[in-house]
């Protein structure tokens, strides 16, 4: 049996996994016919087959069934061994990658990441802003800033902080539609909420009974959006404390409205906490998200 390229069981597995040639190829940052040919390759080595190709797209044979756990064994111990080589790394430079949530990805870190270019500017970050929680096995971050403990007993954690979270309104709006002194003031006000999550109705609702999405005159699911609609009049929102005292033009709006906190988690995976430029971005952010929820970034 000749020896195999590790490239070919790499392509296999993904396909296996993506069910397609062309999502392998998104997925491997690679090219649909160079996959094909690696498939082909696979098969012509081993002698076998090892998909039926169809209308549904590529489906495993049995024979390929059998091979399909063994090679993902084999791309987990690659993996694993990339992320040990990427902790043996001392030098502070190199790329590292952050996922936050859209919010902190959008609004709380480029003035953070400033801060760090100016401390080390060998070290080049990638940001991957996205509300899902990004996997931290496989590498698709280096840290992740969740708003959620993570669970997974091969990542580090680390709480930062609680960041306070308030009713707002930009003033232009209560200009117009006047000041809000009591909760049931709500009633009365436009205000701005989610879409397809009943999040915000079952924290208010007690409130504004009897309250639907309708009480909601403007609604997305993009955080981002959101944030931008409070801050053009639409109506009364909620925001992160530290954002709402950045901006001159939107106040606190019944200040002692019982509402949540926001968790804030640092995570990265046990096989990278060795590499210095990691650990310098982790100890950075975490310093850096305890003086934003103070007030002080």
């Amino acid at each position: 049996m000749p020896e195999l390229d590790w490239n070919l069981i790499r392509s296999f597995v993904a396909v296996a996994e993506t069910g397609s040639l062309s999502a392998a190829a998104r997925k491997l940052g690679s090219s649909q016919p160079t996959l094909g040919r690696h498939i082909a390759e696979l098969e012509h080595v081993l002698d076998v087959t090892l998909f039926r190709r169809g209308r549904q797209g590529y489906v495993l044979t049995e024979a390929g069934s059998l091979l399909f756990e063994r090679g993902r064994a084999v791309s987990e111990q690659a993996t694993s061994f990339a992320r040990l080589a990427l902790g043996a790394v001392e030098a502070i430079e190199g790329t590292v990658r952050i996922a936050a949530s859209e919010m902190v990805a959008a609004h709380v870190l480029p003035v953070m990441l400033a801060r760090l270019g100016m401390e080390e500017p060998g070290i080049e970050v990638e940001v991957v802003a996205s509300n899902q929680v990004e996997n931290l096995l496989r590498r698709d971050a280096d840290i992740a800033i969740r708003m959620v403990q993570p669970a997974q007993n091969e990542l580090v954690a680390r709480k930062v902080t609680d960041i306070a979270l308030r009713m707002c309104a930009a003033t232009t709006y209560l200009d117009h539609r006047g000041r809000l002194g009591h909760p049931e003031d709500l009633q009365q006000h436009d205000l701005i909420g989610f879409d397809r999550s009943d999040e915000m109705i079952r924290g208010l609702e007690r409130f504004y009974p009897g309250m639907t999405r309708h009480a909601f005159r403007f609604r997305s699911d993009n955080h981002i959006v959101l944030w931008e609609a409070v801050r053009a009049g639409n109506g009364v929102g909620i925001g992160q404390l530290p954002l709402i005292h950045r901006e001159p033009g939107l106040v606190v709006v019944l200040p002692d409205l019982p509402l949540p906190v926001l968790p804030v988690w640092l995570a990265m995976h046990r096989d990278v906490r060795a590499s210095v430029r990691i650990r310098r971005v982790v100890d950075f952010l975490h310093e850096e998200l305890k003086r934003y929820s103070a007030g002080a970034a």
